[in-house]
């Protein structure tokens, strides 16, 4: 069926489902808000904060394979710590200053609950907690013959069918593991996990773990279980400028390339011949983009990674404006992009901001996937963004009439980086742009926002 989407009068107010109460649904509402649209945030937890909320229960499927499995949305490991600097992380509007707070966690790279309660006085500050239905399940998203949008969803006992003129999907990708293919699994007699259900390290004891993965969770949880297995091995598909053997500072750690095969008599076989016997295989090795309730006729799809089609990660041409998505690029600082992402959204459906014609912006998506293929980047990489983030936010900031991102967030994070990769163990402890923190106050004097780290 082709719809006609409708023409979006000037400044106009729209009624607007938001999926997910996390940071991206969070700072969406907000913005949507403030841009005259009214809003709904579904949200099938209890509180605010998505990935952020720690839960120490893990799912039946410790793989996370199994459809029918219980599914647990937060992926966060007990110790977990920011990789990044406070500075950096909070949005523009909000910065993400140490509290005065009872209670709180005042370091530079904080523990998780300290980004929850961040998160938490957001909602607060600005009363988008009101605007959540919490415990609220969404099953189906699609559009009706007059361009809307069917939301279906249950809470509790209770189903709701309503209609909504835009729908912005704001649900993460930390809920769907995605694994490693590894030759000879089936017979292979030890435990598979995937870092989605990684808590504590306690139950490693004494075993001798094989870790895929080079990401943050993998450094993190590697250095988390070394301190009580007997082995740590880590498989890495890409050793960059690291050489195989052991790791320095750790007795009990060693780098490999990837993992070849694995043997029902328990030995797991390296790329370059090297073997060792293995009690688990933990898969650090990422997510899968998963939206199981959203209906679009293949007008949107996910392949290998690939959102898309998508102009600039947010807009399907042939839904745009109507449907859109806050915070599918990765390797990003998320809150600033989530917040720069969710201005372009809001101004767009108010008819403040225009997009391109679809056929303009179906050219520039095109463009980016021939270039992409030119250069031998996967599909999968599609929303990597590593190294393209803050070109790609001044372009948004650009589109939204907002000043590009600061100096000093742009140097801050390419020394934070710099940083992680020198002093693996000890980056949040010790670090080298103590000259720039001066700089970043400033300017959140500037915005005043202040107030809220009492």
């Amino acid at each position: 069926m082709n719809i006609e989407l409708p023409p979006i009068p000037s400044l106009f107010s729209r009624n607007v489902a938001v999926i997910g109460a996390g940071a991206a649904g969070l700072v969406a509402a907000r913005e949507l808000r403030l841009e005259g649209h009214k809003v709904v945030i579904f949200e099938r937890e209890i509180r605010v904060g998505g990935t952020w909320v720690y839960n120490p229960a893990t799912e039946s499927d410790p793989i996370g394979v199994d459809p029918s499995r219980a599914v647990v949305s937060s992926s966060l490991y007990k110790s977990l710590r920011t990789n990044l600097p406070r500075e950096v992380m909070g949005y523009r509007a909000y910065p993400f200053v140490a509290s005065n707070k009872p209670s709180r966690d005042s370091r530079r790279y904080p523990g998780h609950r300290e980004v929850l309660d961040y998160l938490t006085d957001f909602a607060t500050e600005f009363g988008i907690s009101d605007l959540v239905r919490f415990g609220t399940e969404v099953s189906y998203v699609g559009q009706v013959e007059d361009g809307k949008w069917n939301v279906k969803s249950r809470t509790g006992r209770e189903n709701m069918d309503e209609i909504y003129d835009a729908v912005v999907i704001c649900n993460g990708h930390y809920t769907e593991p995605r694994s490693a293919d590894i030759t000879g699994i089936e017979a292979w007699p030890g435990k598979q996990i995937h870092s989605h259900n990684y808590r504590v390290p306690e139950p490693y004891r004494g075993q001798v773990v094989v870790l895929i993965g080079s990401a943050a969770s993998a450094v993190d949880i590697s250095r988390d279980i070394a301190g009580v297995a007997k082995e740590v091995h880590i498989a890495c598909r890409s050793l960059g400028n690291e050489n195989p053997g052991k790791i320095a500072a750790h007795d009990n750690m060693w780098l490999h390339p990837m993992i070849k095969s694995v043997h029902e008599d328990g030995f797991v076989v390296f790329e370059d011949g090297t073997r060792v016997l293995a009690d688990i295989i933990l898969h650090c090795t990422g997510y899968k983009f998963h939206f199981p309730f959203l209906h679009t006729n293949g007008k949107v799809t996910v392949d290998d990674n690939r959102v898309g089609p998508l102009y600039k990660h947010v807009f399907p041409p042939s839904l745009a404006p109507w449907l859109s998505y806050v915070g599918l690029p990765w390797k990003v600082v998320p809150l600033p992009q989530f917040e720069l992402q969710s201005k372009w959204i809001s101004g767009v459906l108010s008819g403040r901001i225009l997009l391109p014609a679809n056929e303009e912006m179906m050219a520039d998506i095109e463009a980016f996937y021939r270039g992409m293929e030119e250069s031998g980047i996967p599909k999968r990489y599609t929303h990597n963004m590593a190294n393209s983030q803050f070109e790609y936010n001044d372009w948004v900031a650009k589109q939204c009439g907002c000043p590009p991102s600061e100096e000093w967030r742009k140097q801050m994070y390419a020394l934070a980086s710099k940083n992680k990769n020198n002093r693996p163990e000890s980056y949040r402890n010790e670090w080298d742009d103590d000259h720039l923190i001066p700089l970043a106050h400033e300017d959140f004097i500037m915005y005043g926002v202040f107030a809220h780290n009492s």
